[in-house]
């Protein structure tokens, strides 16, 4: 686990300010550093930087940049390769000094050239140079656990990058490349997070407001767009290639075409899929616990982290696996007690703690320096904590996240399988909605009738005037829409599969594992998810979804193999999630500077909301709070995204 960061082309950048960049990133890797600059052809330079959380191989073996024997190809790399020692024994001609999996990647790319990384099962993110072609490759994982930001120095006005999303899927395991840009571009920047490329010198922060209305409303920003123009999130299961000035992107894993892939070829018995299951996810898990570190896992005494925790025992007998939860002092969000009665039927070494709105609050004025685009996800603080607390005992944490999205764990996910029932019903509404008669419904009845775009079909969820009120808040004209009108890509009728599908290409990377990646490294601590393996996930297709979905039941057949572990009484209630009281804070504690980002005449000079609409919209819901569901003006969570995306504004814009 690590952060890096690095450049090709013509850029002017001294090593002192290539370790300063590096160094922004010292969370992400406390442990060492290396930075790198070096010819490459074409007249460019080449630099490569790492900072360095040891995991495997704690030696100075294990130092980035790493270089194979004969100097052709040079590595930096964040993440984990788990069956890093199964590749081991398919590279016998190579000879190794390290036992990480850092030098298994060179000695992959030596023998098999780029299609190396469908052999990778972990999370990461590569950048490699090959000095015989002349050539950089950035390489994201699958589902995207690590983050990779590129700038294309030279980018005046090319278009921006095209999403893969809105392009027909790639047959699965196939390498199409798209072409981003011509020859004859000025360079490459790269980097883990934001900030090393906020200060590469010559770079120029100019936003994107083409994109904020939909953060505003989905509170975060999804790859490849970021909130600066010419800065691009790599997208996950892509490459992306650069040679003397030309940049190429090609799809390595695509959700649409490895789900089509799978599931045609259903695991039609139940017994047979709950077998095959659990012994996937116990080999996951397994792979997981390899470290030379300690380490542990994160427990809330919800299905999927106890399921992992559960695993993760049954690999070390009778060691005690080290568990941590945190609990509010808040009883109808506390969820403590459970864990800790999930973790002593376990026999785990379990840490618990209590924390109160205080241990919270104190963590927003730190958001921004850790989260360094801006993310609205709430959760971000709690995790933080959660992270914070296993840190003082491991360096290396389980998870249980991807659940929910692979196994069908949400709670809207009710809903969505409820719209599709209703949707002709909704049609009729909608037909006689136009005689001027919609104004009379009650508001579900206005959300099902105007569910009419076929390619947002499971996205209602904006109805009610929230969409409305985060377009109208931004004054760009030109506006992304704020739902993904992609939904045809997935090509199935079942609106509770293709919501899942598009919760995997959108609000699992962009909000889940981000704020997941960044609380932990804030503490420099790695997040493991055993749920998100390459052989669980592609399992996870082949089985019907009458098996996920069964009588109302969500994730049926993941809750089956946990009761296998933990008896039922321990795990059945509400999914209640880590629960921050926004709308207390904000017209609370953070009224007087909430008000302050919402002035008109600061708006005015900032030019990036409408001064009038936006004040006025914070001063109502200032004044009256949420009104509830019937009035269809809750409007915490956008008021929230505004907030951090001012915070956001004030330290990396301002200061």
């Amino acid at each position: 686990m690590c952060g890096i960061c690095g450049f090709v082309g013509h850029n002017h950048i001294t090593m002192e300010q290539l370790r300063a960049m590096n160094d922004s990133m010292i969370y992400r890797g406390p442990d060492d550093r290396g930075t790198e600059i070096f010819p490459g052809g074409s007249g460019d330079l080449i630099g490569m930087a790492q900072r360095r959380l040891s995991i495997l191989d704690l030696s100075p073996l294990g130092h980035q940049p790493m270089h194979s024997p004969d100097g052709r190809i040079t590595v930096v790399y964040n993440g984990e390769i788990y069956n890093y020692q199964d590749l081991y024994k398919e590279l016998p001609d190579y000879h190794f000094i390290s036992t990480c999996d850092t030098e298994v990647i060179i000695a992959a790319y030596l023998k098999w050239g780029i299609s190396c990384v469908h052999r990778f099962n972990g999370m990461f993110a590569i950048a490699l140079y090959d000095r015989d072609i002349d050539t950089t490759f950035l390489i994201r994982d699958r589902m995207g656990v690590k983050p990779l930001y590129y700038w294309l120095d030279g980018e005046k006005e090319a278009p921006l990058v095209e999403s893969s999303l809105l392009t027909p899927a790639p047959s699965a395991g196939e390498l199409s490349w798209r072409q981003i840009t011509q020859e004859g571009g000025t360079g490459l920047v790269y980097a883990s997070e934001l900030k090393p490329i906020m200060l590469c010198p010559g770079f120029y922060k100019e936003i994107r407001t083409d994109v904020l209305a939909r953060y505003l409303f989905q509170q975060y920003i999804n790859a490849p767009e970021t909130v600066f123009r010419h800065v691009y999130k790599l997208e996950p299961g892509s490459i992306l290639r650069y040679h003397n000035g030309a940049v190429d992107i090609a799809k390595f894993w695509d959700t649409a075409s490895v789900y089509h892939q799978m599931a045609a070829d259903p695991v039609t018995d139940y017994a047979q899929a709950k077998a095959e299951l659990k012994d996937l996810i116990r080999s996951a898990v397994a792979r997981r616990m390899i470290a030379d570190v300690p380490l542990g896992c994160f427990l809330s005494g919800g299905y999927d982290s106890s399921l992992v925790s559960a695993a993760a025992q049954e690999y070390l007998g009778s060691t005690p696996l080290k568990t941590f939860s945190i609990g509010f002092s808040e009883k109808e969000y506390n969820e403590a007690e459970y864990a800790a009665g999930v973790a002593k039927l376990l026999g785990t070494d379990h840490t618990q703690m209590i924390i109160g709105e205080k241990e919270m609050f104190d963590l927003v004025e730190s958001i921004p320096k850790y989260f360094d685009e801006p993310m609205a996800d709430s959760s971000e603080i709690p995790t933080m904590l959660v992270s914070m607390l296993a840190r003082q005992k491991v360096t290396v944490a389980l998870s249980g996240d991807a659940g929910d999205e692979f196994f069908c764990g949400y709670n809207n996910y009710d809903d969505v399988a409820l719209a599709q029932r209703l949707d002709r019903a909704g049609a009729a509404a909608h037909a006689i909605g136009k005689l001027g008669l919609s104004r009379l419904y009650p508001m579900k009845v206005r959300v099902i009738a105007s569910n009419r775009n076929p390619e947002t079909k499971t996205q209602f969820f904006g109805a009610g005037g929230y969409i409305e009120a985060a377009q109208k808040m931004v004054m760009a004209k030109d506006q992304l829409p704020v739902s993904y009108p992609i939904e045809s890509r997935y090509g199935v009728s079942g609106w509770q599969i293709r919501r899942m599908l598009l919760d995997m290409d959108t609000y699992l990377p962009g909000d889940i594992l981000t704020k997941v990646d960044r609380a932990s490294m804030k503490y420099s601590l790695e997040s493991r998810c055993p749920l998100l393996d390459k052989e669980v996930m592609e399992y996870s297709y082949r089985i019907p979804h009458a098996f996920k979905y069964r009588d109302g039941v969500k994730k049926y057949i993941l809750k089956d193999i946990a009761r296998d572990y933990i008896p039922a009484n321990l795990l059945d209630r509400p999914k209640k999630g880590f629960g921050v009281p926004l709308d207390k804070w904000m017209r609370g504690p953070l009224r007087e500077q909430l008000e302050a980002f919402a002035q008109e005449e600061y708006l005015k000079q900032q030019g990036i909301f409408d001064p009038v609409f936006t004040s006025q919209l914070i001063r109502d819901y200032l004044t009256n709070g949420d009104g509830g569901p019937a009035t269809g003006k809750n409007y915490s969570k956008i008021a929230w995204s505004f907030f951090v995306f001012q915070q956001w504004y004030r330290q990396y814009m301002q200061n």
